[in-house]
């Protein structure tokens, strides 16, 4: 069952102009792993962070570094929530995601589905995706 879309677009060299004025921007939107990727791969994390809290309906006091967008071993992006965004995406019945992120033309887009148990509830033993 689906609990939430989102979706985002960021334009990357407005994004590049944002953490070059602000340099500690990229501390407060990118968890250490992250903060080492080429702009455009940062600039599709930050649509997929926007696109994930848009999916949860955009709850207040969400932290951006408790939401960080890995490779898994075939190469195709995860999510992996804590804290803030794990509290969220639980009471609502989270129990999963589906995640696409793209980057061409100057565009960095995003794309995040929440994805909770037909009956409700997380079941036993699943843990995040």
């Amino acid at each position: 069952m689906i609990i939430g879309v989102g979706i985002d677009v960021v334009d990357v060299a407005r994004f590049e102009q944002s953490l070059t004025r602000a340099p500690n921007m990229a501390s407060r939107l990118f968890t250490e792993g992250e903060r080492g990727l080429p702009l455009r791969s940062l600039a599709a994390r930050f649509a997929a962070k926007e696109a994930l809290a848009k999916a949860l309906g955009a709850p207040r006091g969400l932290l951006w570094t408790d939401a960080e967008i890995v490779s898994g071993p075939d190469g195709r992006p995860r999510l992996q929530v804590s804290g803030t965004v794990a509290a969220a995406a639980d009471s609502l019945g989270v129990i999963g995601w589906h995640i696409s992120l793209s980057h061409d033309g100057g565009i960095a887009s995003a794309v995040v589905i929440a994805e909770g148990s037909a009956g409700g509830g997380r079941p036993a033993g699943l843990g995040w995706v």
